[in-house]
């Protein structure tokens, strides 16, 4: 456990979190205990509020006790992690007891600590406990979690097992039998594994599992029909070459989830993430930018190495023999752009430096604004031209011509035919998989990037079975199960197709935010001082002091998104916007944290005054809903709306007043943070109430049932709290999901 100062209330369990449930289970924690210490270094406390303390300090040890139950519970059914979890346990356990004996205003407090004859202090001793609740509970969750993985590789092996046997079987009667235990192992390793995908923290990692379950889910159909035609036709080459390239599709994508969960390196993980020219342009505007602030960190000629390497991989581009000479020409005049405004910012930079200059002057400012600008022209150009020539093949690949000519070719037992439509599915396969690769320079995010490899994959994989399938139905034109093999294989192909247009359509979403967020006025930039506002970060003692307002917004952003998954219609503006709202608020209590998107001061006011324009469009979803409310109910959004209406004026003047100093910037951050607080507990207050409502309408428009029967399917739905519980489950039985966010007696506190 890292040790901190005992003043420090930002408690490091020196264990690394890598799922959303452990994550979740500790965040409410962190926040009662916070609660806890803040209240001690009030010297004077009323009995109400003591008494408060003392009702949170027996919830924190009611909810450790059932907690630590469900922990020794767990070690009795798995040996290996007997001994360490019993001890967690233990420790959590007299941590609990040591909170809930400190919060007791009726008891002395203990004048030493156990063990130690070093004698505590009041909020001392609470520091203490918390330390090791934390890191005893945070020790408990990663242990049980590890239950998970075991569950995983022990299913996967299974899944490997079985299927040797299904590659080595000889008979239809053996094939049927077996593939019918496969079935059922699969369908047990893909709810364990969409769980896992489900929790993992790391956008990456879940990308990567996605892009696996989805080729094993496809490759279960495709060994179906592929092994039945090799039993079929045993001595085709073209058929076992077809079924071989399951297998071993299969195989692979099965290591690479193993991979994901144990964390192992491959030899090819290297190959996960080439050099995009998004990440490219990404990092060197941030050294660009990062001039600003020390103007000594890079040397001027590793600056010009770096624009070269970016330029270099817009050959993918301007190499393609499917880019127009119009494309490459713009593509080129960027580049040389570009170099030119870097230049020009190295001879103002070196300038700079031989006066010993301690930060960037105006001259430099211009050449970083302008070097910036040329680079943004350039990405646009690039996305332009990946999603024009994405779009085309699209249309031009959605007939799917050669498919077709393909079956009927196999279907006449034309071989010469199929070889002909072969040579030009290969032509349509390198197109798409030139196409992927352009996509996944411009992508935006490394989970997208991951999703176009996977796509170019998958076209490079599918494309020869498809032939080698059509091979096979013609040297055998009346085999029924060759045809229905080859259609499996074409409807992948197909498949892969409908999925690229969603990929392009997040692509370009992707696109557009980001293209939103950077065309919003940077302040100071483009005035005549070009120095009258800095961009800054908060320093350690501010990101501390904004720690606890920073996880109560993420509580409410996680709230947010939980109400809004309860919402059939998913494509609803309220749900929409309120997904978008909290997902701004996600980011600026990543600032607040020093992480994230959102680097510098200005930064967050920026998304702060996106964040109020979302909210004011929110409201009007929420009146334009409470058109079909009676009086009653109409009363209760439009008194609320006003509220959210309220908090987003001020948001927005404060974004449009300015401020001088560090005194008055943190007052900013903290003012606007404190506004979006505002609106998500409005927002988290409207959501419930407002799908209910849709629900009830829904249900008396479309006469489904009785009143009654509403009644009670909304009573069924209503999930029932236990007050001061932590819950230790998910749908394995072991895992762990939620530690109760309320315990009794918060809301007393807060508001003292």
């Amino acid at each position: 456990m890292a040790s901190s100062p005992c003043g420090n209330t930002n408690f490091d369990s020196g264990l690394e979190i890598k799922t959303r449930s452990v994550e979740q289970t500790l965040i409410p924690l962190v926040s009662q205990i916070t609660t806890l210490i803040n209240h001690k270094d009030k010297p004077n406390k009323s009995e109400r509020t003591l008494a408060a303390i003392h009702r949170v300090g027996q919830a924190v040890s009611v909810a450790v006790g059932r907690f630590v139950a469900v922990g020794e519970a767990i070690a009795s059914e798995n040996q290996e992690l007997k001994d360490e979890m019993g001890q967690a346990c233990f420790e959590a356990r007299r941590a609990g007891d040591a909170i809930a004996q400190l919060t007791d205003a009726g008891s002395p407090l203990p004048s030493q600590s156990e063990g130690c004859g070093t004698v505590f202090n009041e909020r001392t001793g609470m520091v203490k406990a918390a330390r090791l609740l934390l890191s005893s509970v945070t020790k408990v969750l990663v242990l049980a979690d590890r239950i998970v993985i075991k569950q995983i590789i022990t299913s996967r092996n299974k899944v490997l097992v079985t299927l040797d046997h299904l590659e080595r079987v000889s008979t239809f009667q053996e094939f049927v039998q077996i593939f019918s235990q496969f079935g059922n192992e699969m369908v047990e390793f893909a709810h364990l594994t969409g769980d896992r995908q489900n929790d993992l923290k790391d956008e990456k990692k879940k990308a990567r599992m996605a892009a696996a379950r989805a080729v094993l889910e496809k490759c279960t159909m495709m060994l179906l029909t592929a092994s039945k035609t090799c039993l079929r036709h045993p001595d085709c080459e073209s058929a076992r070459i077809n079924k071989d390239a399951v297998f071993q599709r299969m195989r692979c994508a099965l290591e690479q989830v193993i991979e994901i969960v144990t964390e192992a390196r491959s030899c090819g993980e290297n190959k996960i993430l080439p050099a995009s020219i998004y990440n490219g342009i990404k990092d060197f505007k941030s050294n660009v930018e990062c001039l600003r602030e020390n103007l000594y960190t890079l040397s001027p000629q590793s600056m010009g190495g770096q624009l070269e390497a970016l330029v270099e991989r817009t050959e993918d581009f301007t190499d393609s023999a499917y880019t127009s000479h119009e494309q490459r020409q713009a593509i080129l005049g960027l580049c040389q752009l570009a170099r030119q405004d870097t230049q020009q910012l190295v001879h103002a930079w070196v300038e700079a430096q031989s006066v010993h200059a301690k930060e960037a002057t105006e001259g430099m400012e211009v050449a970083i604004l302008k070097t910036c600008q040329s680079l943004n022209d350039l990405r646009r150009e690039l996305h332009k031209v990946a999603v024009c020539r994405t779009t085309d093949l699209l249309k031009v690949h959605g007939e799917h011509l050669p498919l077709r000519a393909l079956k009927a070719a196999g279907a006449e037992g034309n071989l010469e035919a199929v070889a002909e439509y072969s040579r030009t599915l290969t032509e349509q396969k390198e197109q798409l998989v030139e196409t992927c690769r352009l996509l996944c320079h411009v992508s935006g995010t490394e989970p997208l990037e991951i999703t176009c490899i996977h796509a170019e994959e998958t076209f490079h994989v599918i494309g020869p079975q498809i032939i080698s399938a059509a091979q096979t139905l013609a040297l055998h034109p009346s085999s029924k199960i060759a045809k229905e093999n080859l259609e499996v294989f074409c409807e992948a192909w197909e498949s892969q197709l409908c999925d690229m247009a969603l990929l392009l359509r997040e692509i370009n979403d992707v696109f557009e935010e980001k293209r939103s967020y950077l065309s919003l006025p940077r302040a100071g930039k483009h005035t005549a001082n070009l120095k009258t506002a800095k961009a800054v970060k908060l320093d350690a003692e501010e990101q501390s002091s904004m720690a606890k307002l920073g996880l109560e917004l993420r509580l409410l952003s996680s709230d947010v998104d939980t109400e809004v998954e309860k919402w059939e219609e998913q494509e609803h503006d309220i749900v929409r916007q309120s997904q978008s709202l909290a997902s701004m608020a996600y980011n600026m209590y990543l600032f607040t944290r020093g992480e994230g998107l959102l680097k510098t001061t200005l930064d967050l006011f920026h998304q702060a005054e996106v964040l109020s324009e979302e909210g004011l469009q929110l409201c009007s979803s929420f009146r334009t809903f409470s058109t079909q409310l009676v009086d009653e109910e109409k009363s209760v959004v439009m008194t609320e709306m006003e509220k959210v209406v309220a908090f987003c004026q001020q948001l927005q003047m404060g974004g449009k007043t300015p401020v001088q100093g560090k005194t008055a910037t943190f007052q900013k951050v903290d003012s606007s943070i404190q506004a979006t607080r505002g609106i998500l507990t409005v927002v988290l207050y409207l959501l419930p109430f407002c799908n209910k409502l849709n629900k009830k309408y829904k249900s008396e428009r479309s006469s489904l049932g009785s009143p009654q029967d509403w009644r009670e399917r909304q009573d069924a739905s209503t999930p029932v709290k236990e007050e001061g519980a932590l819950h230790i489950k998910n749908s394995n039985g072991f895992g762990v999901k939620c530690l109760e966010q309320h315990i009794a007696g918060l809301n007393i506190l807060e508001s003292k």
